[in-house]
């Protein structure tokens, strides 16, 4: 398969290297080492899919150009959309031209992910009363410092989608509204510290910051037959799964855990699923509808000042 990729920072350079020979050009309207500026200057003949690490401001208009001429897409999450018809519209054109929209979420082959997944799935836990889960990274001045990113509802878009992604990937789609907890602004003009939940079955408790000096992932599921753990991700690691079988009626559990070291796997592994659904035309753009509307009913109530000062 032949593929462009758009956009050269950090997710760009990473979907460069592991699409390797098949990357036939780079697009950049700002990175001198690109072969493009624009999307549209690339010959539709010379590639069969693009890898999209945009902004998200102009993705629905790259993407209806893309699908409509017959390109298959791994778009850099989140899919977001300001009016819900523009992704119906996407998923309709993707469709009809039978190509892939497909928006990464790679945490979803994180090793210790599957694992969960496949723990839930077993029925081993039995009932899952509540699910807790943290995202962070230390990226605040950062983000301040960009001239597009400290903007909207902040963190919330960019972690919190990450963690919509992992709640649907293991309980499948909430049926409970989502509510903001509380959002803070501690070094940021957007919110860099927001927590929010669902009060359904399961309780989901969310919590996303760029206030974490050390990047962190945690997740706490606590069940009625017991409980499991993930502390970090691959790439932060070392990382761990750990799960408790409950002592009835009350007791030290039993324990085990799985420790890995290794580096981050999942770029590649998600690679290698795009390929596969390019073969098959299966793309997961109704997973965006329905993150795209609970972000968007997140983000009205966090309600952003932008005249707030630095």
């Amino acid at each position: 398969m032949r593929v462009i990729v758009a956009g050269l920072g950090v997710q760009g350079r990473k979907r460069l290297a592991v699409a390797g020979r098949e990357a036939v050009a780079t697009v950049d309207p700002f990175n001198a080492e690109a072969q493009y500026k624009r999307i549209e200057d690339v010959p539709l003949g010379s590639y069969d899919a693009a890898l999209l690490c945009i902004p998200d401001e102009p993705k629905i208009g790259i993407i209806e150009y893309l699908l409509s001429n017959g390109k298959h897409l791994l778009v850099e999450k989140p899919l977001f959309a300001d009016k819900p018809a523009d992704l119906l519209r996407l998923k309709a054109l993707a469709e009809a031209k039978r190509t892939v929209c497909y928006t990464a979420y790679n945490h979803r082959f994180e090793p210790h992910f599957v694992r969960m997944k496949q723990l839930v799935e077993s029925g081993r836990l039995g009932r899952i009363y509540c699910v807790r889960m943290f995202y962070g990274n230390g990226t605040a001045r950062l983000v301040r410092d960009s001239a597009w990113r400290d903007q909207g509802a902040g963190v919330l878009p960019d972690l919190g989608s990450h963690l919509l992604d992992t709640a649907l990937f293991w309980f499948g789609r909430p049926a409970e509204p989502f509510t903001v907890h509380s959002a803070n602004r501690f070094e940021n003009r957007a919110p860099d510290h927001v927590a929010f939940g669902s009060n359904g079955s399961p309780v989901l408790q969310m919590e996303v910051a760029l206030l974490s000096w050390r990047n962190h992932f945690y997740c706490d599921v606590f069940a009625e037959g017991g409980s499991a753990h993930i502390q970090s991700l691959c790439r932060w690691g070392p990382a761990a799964f750990t799960v408790r079988d409950r002592k009835l009626p009350s007791g030290r559990p039993d324990e085990d855990t799985v420790t890995l070291v290794q580096p981050d796997p999942t770029w590649e592994l998600e690679y290698a699923h795009f390929k596969r659904l390019c073969e098959t035309g299966q793309g997961n753009i109704d997973n965006d509808i329905w993150i795209n509307e609970v972000l968007g009913g997140l983000c009205a109530a966090v309600d952003p000042d932008p005249k707030r000062p630095a």
